[in-house]
């Protein structure tokens, strides 16, 4: 691996601990990272495809700041468009696997819907029960799939990020680094994710508003995980020990 690609660590994630860590490090300016993580969703979904990446990476200079115990002000945000075409290219590459799914979905949808609509013009009840239990298992199915590519994207992509605020590499470098060092955390990552998921419905069920609340916690978990599998380079203080109980 050459210099402008740092090893990373392996088996040191522990997610719950990465959630207590990622509220530790946010409590005491819990409201302003409310909003930065508001408005880089709200700012990155205007355009999802343009903006979510740069608004993405600007969210992850403003956790890492806060890592530093550097000063961070709202604005900061705003400075992951100075890494905008590295975070353009991660969406890009991360948006291809959902792209390459729903080409075959929408072929072999309409393909079905050909084959099995009832043509009488007065169907019986036992066709139309047949094409609807077709159609939604065929639904059912896809779904099922979405949701574990969804999960293995996110694995894979999840350092990708914060690698691009934090190192400052290219798109593509930053994607093969992550998706290596997913690979190596793959236990720990599923985990965290598995449980800010959890979190993220209870907030759902809390009159919907509170996964918005969640969602700072959220990303500052992903950001202490992050640091744990790539220490910070320029922190004059050593890396903590990885974490007892690892997922790995």
């Amino acid at each position: 691996m050459s210099q402008n690609f740092p090893e990373f660590r392996r088996g040191v994630i522990s997610p719950m601990e990465c959630i207590k860590e990622g509220w530790a490090l946010i409590k005491d300016q819990y409201w302003l990272f409310f909003g930065i993580s508001i408005v880089g969703i709200l700012v990155g979904g205007l355009v999802p495809i343009v903006l979510l990446g740069p608004m993405m990476v600007g969210i992850f200079m403003c956790i890492q700041q806060r890592q530093r115990n550097q000063p961070v002000d709202f604005g900061a945000v705003f400075k992951g468009f100075e890494l905008f075409v590295p975070g353009l290219v991660v969406t890009l590459l991360k948006m291809i696997p959902i792209f390459i799914l729903l080409i075959p979905y929408y072929i072999f949808l309409f393909g079905m819907m050909a084959v099995n609509m009832p043509r009488e013009q007065n169907p019986s009840p036992e066709a139309m029960q047949q094409f609807f239990f077709s159609f939604f298992g065929f639904e059912i199915l896809f779904l099922v799939t979405v949701m574990v590519v969804s999960i293995a994207i996110e694995i894979f992509f999840m350092m990708a990020y914060p690698m691009v605020a934090d190192r400052r590499l290219s798109g593509l470098d930053a994607v093969k680094l992550s998706f290596r060092a997913g690979k190596a955390n793959f236990g720990g990552i599923l985990g965290l994710m598995l449980l800010n998921a959890l979190f993220g419905i209870i907030g759902v069920l809390c009159c919907f508003v509170g996964v918005y609340f969640y969602m700072p916690v959220a990303f500052a978990s992903q950001a202490v995980a992050y640091r744990r599998v790539f220490p910070d380079l320029g922190s004059p203080m050593p890396s903590p020990p990885p974490p007892p109980g690892s997922w790995t």
